[in-house]
């Protein structure tokens, strides 16, 4: 007896194995696309929420600010609409649009909230904050509104930084106007140390800052950007990319090392802001950079 294996039995096999392998080959490549489309999808909600916002309000007119812009104590640059954090002659510059109703933010802000007040910390970058309110305009309701005013009003006590952490860390559901009680956003200063006073109190209940919110929203509008969070370092996007490489806390510091090698860190303190009962009414007379 041959100990060979017969021609019909060979191919028999050789085409089972084939088959196998053909199998393993789709596996592997739906396992792949199935993680990948996963990353991807993550990353494009923010494109998707800037496209909706991009059509937002074309139609209607958006909501049209009533009364001057008092900008709050400390904001800077064009119309006061900048709320800066750090110091001011740090060598690099981080600026980030944001909305308190935004979930995609609020995914922003826990990712990498330690790893931009490390750099602010330690001069490497100045933050420089602006607020938008798409999601009133996509969903109705008046959060974003109402909780970029109560910021605004956190600025004017020097509180901006602290009380915008707690907004991201206890915003509701996206279609949950829950900010658009300034009874919550009084409830929500209580976390921050001091913050919980009468002249806040009453510079959230009266909307103080509503019209700057509004302009400040305008200018996101009319800046071409794609939606919220939008974050640049010295004016290069960086969400959800710099380039061929994704944001990550590691790439952002790396990415910072970049742009300010050679330069010395920022030491300069920010001014301490104003009592609020003195903060100018006319955007021009705000402190400059």
């Amino acid at each position: 007896m041959s100990d060979k294996i017969p021609e019909g039995n060979r191919s028999a096999r050789e085409r089972l194995a084939q088959q196998r392998e053909r199998e393993k080959g789709r596996e592997k490549r739906r396992r792949t696309l199935i993680v990948a489309s996963a990353v991807v999808g993550v990353l494009a909600l923010a494109a998707v929420v800037g496209l909706i916002a991009a059509n937002a309000g074309k139609d209607d007119g958006g909501d049209t600010a009533s009364g001057p812009a008092v900008a709050p104590s400390g904001a800077i640059g064009e119309d006061a609409l900048t709320v800066p954090v750090g110091a001011a002659d740090a060598p690099s510059t981080l600026t980030i649009w944001e909305d308190f109703r935004c979930p995609v933010c609020a995914q922003f802000e826990t990712a990498f909230r330690d790893t931009v007040k490390e750099l602010a910390d330690e001069g490497q970058v100045k933050v420089e904050y602006h607020l938008a309110t798409i999601i009133d305009g996509n969903l109705g309701g008046t959060g974003s509104l109402r909780a970029a005013n109560a910021a605004a009003c956190a600025q004017d006590a020097g509180k901006f930084a602290p009380y915008h952490d707690v907004l991201f860390a206890n915003q509701p559901p996206e279609p949950d106007d829950a900010f658009g009680k300034n009874s919550r956003l009084i409830e929500l200063a209580g976390e921050v140390e001091g913050l919980d006073t009468p002249g806040f109190r009453s510079c959230v209940e009266d909307g103080e800052h509503d019209s700057w919110v509004k302009k400040s929203d305008t200018a996101f509008r009319e800046g071409g950007f794609q939606g919220t969070p939008t974050v640049l370092l010295n004016g290069e996007s960086v969400f959800p990319s710099k380039g061929d490489e994704q944001i990550s806390p590691e790439n952002l510091k790396k990415w910072v090392a970049a742009a300010n090698k050679g330069k010395k860190p920022g030491t300069a303190t920010p001014p301490a802001p104003a009592d609020p009962s003195s903060a100018p009414a006319d955007p021009s007379s705000a402190p400059a950079p």
